[in-house]
């Protein structure tokens, strides 16, 4: 497959799970794979780093990538992460905004009695994190010498269905997405003229360590949620990042595409 050969990408919160996906399929699609996030080699729900780090991985399979530490809710280390990588590679096609969490996964509350401490962690990196992402990624697009396609790049952010819908006692969370989807269809438009395409994809429950935790009981009840059943895999949300990154992607802009195993469809 060579969907993104040549093509230089950025993804943050490359990790683990949906990044880390993500970084390794747009690899195997043929990109030079810059991966960013808070530290090179994930950590499990019980704190024990056990995986070789997404870039070494590439690496080892042949691919090109390197890592960047980067706070993707910290202007100066997004911009130090698209200027590094302009600087080294000579542009940017592709920046994944990936890097998220949800600050009350532990301690869900209601709207009353929710932390404003949870709330600003949340926006933080769900919603600044995406904003700096598009922002400092399309300052550099624009500069950029179309590519023979007549497009300049490509920005996905990873949101979530909660950046569609809501949900009971996650007021962060899902304001914090509600956001990003914003953002996204603001720079669509802002970035439309330049030949920019700034989409977002909206994952549904994903089999990641994000909620590996939970309990049987509730993970009976999540998978019901989902006409498909069960839940998403990584991989899922990689192949439509692939999509929405590539240059078959010619007339799609400021969408937020569920991956969602149907969960939207209510």
């Amino acid at each position: 497959m060579s969907r993104l050969v040549d093509k230089i990408a950025i993804v943050t919160g490359s990790s683990s799970g949906i990044g880390r996906a993500i970084a390794l399929k747009f690899s195997r699609e043929g990109a030079v794979v810059v991966c960013a996030d808070i530290r090179e080699i994930a950590r499990t729900e019980i704190l024990t780093e056990t995986e070789i780090a997404t870039h070494d991985l590439i690496t080892q399979n042949g691919g090109t990538a390197e890592f960047l530490r980067v706070d993707a809710s910290k202007a100066e280390d997004v911009e130090r992460l698209v200027a590094h990588t302009a600087l080294k590679y000579g542009r940017l096609d592709i920046m994944i905004n990936n890097a998220g969490a949800s600050a009350e996964a532990d301690n869900p509350r209601p709207i009353w009695d929710f932390s404003q401490e949870i709330w600003d962690k949340d926006i933080a990196l769900n919603s600044t994190g995406v904003f700096l992402g598009c922002k400092y990624a399309s300052a550099q697009m624009i500069k950029q010498d179309p590519l023979p396609c007549g497009d300049r790049g490509w920005i996905v952010n990873i949101v979530s269905v909660f950046g569609l819908t809501g949900a009971a006692s996650i007021a962060g969370y899902v304001a914090s997405k509600h956001a990003a989807m914003g953002v996204t269809k603001v720079a669509a438009w802002d970035c439309a003229p330049h030949r920019i395409h700034v989409n977002a994809i909206c994952p549904g429950y994903t089999d990641t360590a994000f909620i590996s935790g939970i309990s049987g009981e509730v993970r009976g009840f999540v998978q019901q949620l989902h006409p498909f059943r069960g839940l998403g895999k990584p991989e899922d949300v990689a192949n439509a990042a692939v999509f929405l990154a590539s240059e078959e992607n010619t007339w799609v802009t400021g969408i937020g595409l569920p991956v969602d195993g149907g969960y939207t469809s209510l």
